[in-house]
């Protein structure tokens, strides 16, 4: 068994660390709101876990570091945090599950390597409810070695551990991913509100996408987010309106030219600058719904 940290303890990161501690490796948590950290730490079996109070402290003597942070500024002034540095374990294995982009993941591995230690950008693709059924998809960039020395550990929440190419791969593809779903998202959101207007009741339209040639699982996961603005946030506008940051930034770098998703980043940015930056992504079919019409007027001369 390994000694595993997991720095972050939000709605992946905790369902990550249930998974790793029930597989019966030595875990230690940290989260920037401590309280955050030792409320999971209460609702696990006595000592199954330790709440560290730094992120230094965290990673002392443990073999793989698991990164579950927001985004790339976090998880660079986390990783590369002098105290957690002279902490790390030489050799140690830090793993990034977060979206953090292939910039972040650069970065962070050129500086980990200098230290003595192993880098892999591990982003993932699924849900809480795929980490707690452990059938979640990591596309890992970095050195076979170092992939293969985080395998048990990730292999507790994840059934496909998919090695795409060095470091910046894993995130590279996780942003190609992303790209379909957000995208997706959107057009389903365009598609409801459509149905919606038209008199179709949204359960109903809902019930034809799960009948229909364009009912893939997203669509059938995503169903009560879209028809229940109270469910759980599985993942916010916010951080799709960063995904898609990241997305159109390393298009714009490839010279790849992404119309569709340059149009669903202006929605996203607009409903999260109207409020809805924290409600789920399925949220831009609400505000879409009642977004003024950008239609031109009768009277336009255009």
């Amino acid at each position: 068994m390994a000694d595993v940290a997991v720095l972050g303890t939000g709605r992946m990161g905790s369902a990550m660390a249930r998974r790793v501690a029930a597989a019966g490796h030595h875990l230690t948590v940290w989260n920037r709101t401590e309280a955050t950290a030792r409320a999971l730490a209460e609702s696990m079996p006595a000592a199954a876990v330790v709440v560290a109070p730094t992120p230094a402290a965290a990673v002392q003597n443990n073999d793989v570091i698991l990164s579950v942070l927001a985004d790339g500024d976090a998880t660079r002034a986390i990783l590369l945090d002098r105290a957690v540095l002279a902490a790390l374990t030489p050799g140690a294995v830090v793993c990034d599950l977060g979206t953090s982009g292939v910039s972040a993941a650069g970065d962070i591995a050129t500086t980990l390597y200098g230290a003595g230690m192993r880098f892999v950008d591990a982003p993932v693709s699924g849900s809480v409810s795929a980490v707690e059924a452990g059938t979640l998809l990591v596309m890992a960039g970095g050195e076979p070695g170092a992939i293969d020395a985080a395998r048990t550990v990730l292999g507790a929440f994840a059934r496909t551990i998919r090695r795409v190419g060095p470091v910046g791969a894993g995130q590279a593809m996780k942003l190609a991913v992303n790209l379909v779903v957000h995208d997706l998202n959107a057009a389903v959101s365009e598609a409801l509100v459509i149905a919606k207007r038209a008199g179709i009741a949204v359960e109903d339209a809902y019930d034809v996408f799960q009948e229909s040639v364009i009912a893939a699982p997203f669509v059938v996961y995503k169903r009560a987010a879209f028809l229940d603005p109270h469910t759980t946030v599985a993942m916010s506008l916010d951080l799709v309106n960063k995904d898609l940051r990241l997305i159109t930034g390393l298009a714009n770098e490839l010279g790849v030219s992404v119309p569709l998703t340059n149009a669903a980043a202006r929605s996203v940015a607009a409903a999260c600058g109207a409020g809805y930056g924290s409600d789920d992504m399925a949220s831009l079919m609400r505000f879409l719904d009642v977004r003024p019409s950008s239609r031109p007027a009768q009277d336009d001369p255009r």
